[in-house]
């Protein structure tokens, strides 16, 4: 069993970067996969993006791609998510999840069993 905590969300101005992190209660080894997700007001969670926690494979969902990135720190168990260019439509709760015994990660949410609480990123001028 998992748990999960977000931190580092915040208020940012367009343009500007934020680093989320999710701390994790056990080890990410050997095959889990790690999450991010958000949701806007009025809108469904979406994923962002993902790692599998032998490097094998990341993913990005379109619009994040060439802005944020995904990486680990397994002697931590944490895993980061790098947000950089940040507009308002990046606005919205963060959440990461874990799922175990997976071979590839994945961005759809039904994939993952444990998620944490979420972090609130609002990006507004």
């Amino acid at each position: 069993q998992f748990e999960l905590v977000e931190s580092g969300g915040g208020l940012v101005q367009p343009g500007e970067s934020l680093r989320l992190s999710c701390n994790i209660s056990r080890s990410i080894s050997p095959d889990v996969a790690i999450g991010w997700f958000r949701q806007a007001p009025g809108k469904e969670r979406e994923g962002v993006s993902c790692l599998h926690s032998t490097g094998r494979t990341t993913k990005y969902t379109d619009d994040v791609k060439a802005r944020f990135t995904i990486s680990r720190d397994s002697s931590k168990n944490r895993v980061y998510l790098q947000m950089n260019n940040l507009t308002p439509e990046d606005t919205g709760l963060y959440y990461c999840a874990a799922e175990r015994r997976l071979v590839l990660c994945y961005l759809e949410s039904e994939r993952y069993e444990y998620w944490g609480q979420g972090t609130q990123v609002t990006v507004s001028s």
